[in-house]
C-alpha cells in the first residue's frame, strides 16, 4: 500500500460536551408530556386537568435532575440518548394517565403514580451504573457468572410457589403484593455474557468448516461441527422459554439478539442461517407438540373468525387493537378522543396500538422514529467504543431494543404471532422500565468514555488557554 494514501478517518466521536443541546431537547420532551395530559383531559372532561401540573411537573423535575446529574457524572456522553429515552418515557406517562382516567370526575393522575415512581427508580439505577461502572470492560471478568445469573432469572418463574402465571404465561414472580418479570433483567445479563464469551472465542468461531457449493458457486460456508455448542445452547434456551414458560416474546428476543451478536463478532452469515433454520425447526416441532403454541398461531392466522374471537383468551384483544389503529387513520382521534381504553392491557402490551389509534399513523411513526434513533445511537456508540467487549456490549443492547420494538409492533399488526412483550420505556410496569433505564446507563457510560478526550489533550487545551490569556 502506498505510504501517501490518505489515512482511514477515525470512528471516535468528537470530544464535545453537548449538554446544552441535551437540555433543550429534554425541555421539549417535558412540554410534549404536559401537552399530552392537557389534551387528554380536554377531550375526556372538557377542561385542562390538574394532573397536567402534578404529573407533568413531577416528570419534569425527574428529567431536570437527570440532566443536572449528566453534567457532573458523564459530561461527554451522547447528547441524544437521554432526551430520546425521556421523550418515550413521557409519552408513556401521558398515555397511561389518559387510559386510567376515563370516567373520573376529579382526575389527579389516576393510575400513573406508580409509573412515575418506577421512572424515578429507573433513573436512579441508570446513574448508579454511570457512577460506579467507570470501565464497563470489568464486566468481562464475570462471563459465566453473568450466564448463571441470566439462567437463574429465567428459571425463577417456573419455581412452584414463587412463579406467577398471568393468562397462561409463566413470566412473573410474586413477592408479597409486588410482581416482577425477571426475564427483563435476564436479557441484560445475557448480553453481558455473550459480549464476554464472543470476544474471547470469536477467532475460533470465525474458522470455516465445509462449504456448501452448487458447481463453482459457494452457497454458504458452514462452521465446524465442534464449534456449534454455543448455537445449540442458545437454541435450547429459546425453545425452552417457548415450551416451559410459554413466552414466545422472550424466546424470539433472546435468540435474535444471540444471532445478531454472533454475526457481529464473527462476520459469518452462516451462523445466522443455521440459527434461523434451527429456530424454525424448534418452533415447528413445538407447534405440533404443545397446545398453547397452536393457540397462539390460531389467534394469529384466524384472528377475525367468530369462534376464535369469542373464545376465552381468543383474538378479541388483537382485533380491537387492529380496528382501533384503522379507526385512528392518518392523524388519529386525538389523545383521549378514542376508545383505546376498552382494549385489554391497553397501557402495557398494547400501548403502541393505543397510541396508533389516538395519535394516528403520523404520531405512531414519530414514536417509532425516536425508538429507531435510540437504536442508531447505540450502534454509533458501538463504532466509537474502545475494545471489542464494549463494541459487542453496546451493539447487543441496541439489538435488544430493536428486536423488542419489532416483536411488539409485529404482534399488534399481525406480522408475527402476538407475544405479550412490552414497548421500551412506554409500557406500564416497573420491571421493563427499570431494565430499559439500566441499558441506557450502560450506553451513556460507554459513550462518555468513548467521547472523552485523552488526559494529555485536556492538558494541552488548558495550556493553550493560559497562553492565549
Amino acid at each position: 500500500m502506498s505510504s501517501t494514501s490518505a489515512p482511514e478517518p477515525p470512528t471516535a466521536l468528537p470530544p464535545v460536551q453537548r449538554r446544552n443541546a441535551e437540555l433543550a431537547l429534554i425541555a421539549v420532551a417535558v412540554v410534549i408530556t404536559m401537552i399530552g395530559i392537557a389534551a387528554a383531559g380536554i377531550n375526556l372532561n372538557g377542561q385542562v386537568p390538574a394532573a397536567m401540573w402534578t404529573v407533568g411537573l413531577t416528570f419534569g423535575a425527574l428529567a431536570a435532575a437527570a440532566h443536572v446529574a449528566m453534567r457532573f457524572v458523564a459530561p461527554y456522553a451522547d447528547p441524544l440518548i437521554l432526551p430520546c429515552a425521556l421523550f418515550l418515557n413521557g409519552i408513556g406517562v401521558a398515555m397511561i394517565w389518559r387510559l386510567n382516567a376515563v370516567g373520573e370526575e376529579d382526575i389527579e393522575g389516576a393510575g400513573v403514580g406508580m409509573q412515575l415512581v418506577w421512572t424515578a427508580v429507573g433513573l436512579i439505577c441508570c446513574f448508579l451504573i454511570i457512577v460506579f461502572l467507570k470501565d464497563p470492560r470489568v464486566l468481562q471478568r464475570y462471563t459465566y457468572i453473568s450466564a448463571l445469573v441470566a439462567m437463574i432469572l429465567l428459571v425463577l418463574p417456573a419455581i412452584p410457589g414463587l412463579g406467577h402465571a398471568v393468562y397462561g404465561a409463566q413470566l412473573w414472580i410474586k413477592l408479597g403484593p409486588f410482581t416482577m418479570q425477571p426475564s427483563e433483567f435476564a436479557k441484560i445479563a445475557l448480553v453481558i455474557f455473550l459480549a464476554s464469551y464472543l470476544m474471547s472465542k470469536r477467532q475460533v468461531l470465525q474458522i470455516v468448516g465445509k462449504p456448501i457449493k452448487i458447481g463453482r458457486f459457494t452457497l454458504v460456508e458452514l462452521p465446524r461441527a465442534r464449534d456449534l455448542a454455543p448455537l445449540l445452547v442458545g437454541w435450547l434456551l429459546a425453545v425452552g422459554m417457548l415450551v416451559v414458560l410459554r413466552d414466545l416474546g422472550t424466546s424470539l428476543l433472546l435468540f435474535g439478539t444471540f444471532l445478531a451478536m454472533l454475526y457481529v463478532a464473527t462476520q459469518r452469515s452462516s451462523w445466522v442461517i443455521l440459527g434461523l433454520g434451527m429456530f424454525a425447526i424448534g418452533a415447528t416441532t413445538a407447534y405440533f407438540l404443545f397446545w398453547h403454541v397452536q393457540a397462539r398461531v390460531n389467534i394469529w392466522v384466524n384472528a377475525f373468525d367468530r369462534e376464535v374471537y369469542d373464545a376465552v383468551g381468543g383474538s378479541q384483544q388483537l382485533v380491537q387493537g387492529l380496528v382501533g389503529m384503522a379507526y385512528g387513520g392518518l392523524f388519529g382521534t386525538g389523545i383521549g378522543g378514542g376508545r383505546a381504553h376498552e382494549t385489554f392491557a391497553a397501557d402495557s402490551d398494547f400501548i403502541l396500538a393505543s397510541l396508533g389509534e389516538e395519535l394516528g399513523l403520523t404520531g405512531l411513526l414519530t414514536i417509532l422514529m425516536v425508538l429507531m434513533l435510540l437504536v442508531e445511537r447505540g450502534m454509533r456508540i458501538a463504532l466509537a467504543a474502545t475494545g471489542p467487549f464494549n463494541k459487542l456490549l453496546t451493539s447487543g443492547i441496541a439489538f435488544v431494543l430493536a428486536y423488542q420494538v419489532f416483536i411488539v409492533l409485529g404482534g399488534i399488526s399481525r406480522v408475527i404471532p402476538l407475544t405479550g412483550s412490552t414497548t421500551p420505556f412506554m409500557a406500564a410496569g416497573g420491571s421493563a422500565l427499570m431494565a430499559s433505564w439500566i441499558m441506557m446507563g450502560i450506553l451513556l457510560r460507554i459513550s462518555d468514555n468513548a467521547r472523552r478526550p485523552a488526559p494529555q489533550a485536556i492538558q494541552d487545551e488548558g495550556a493553550t488557554q493560559v497562553i492565549q490569556r
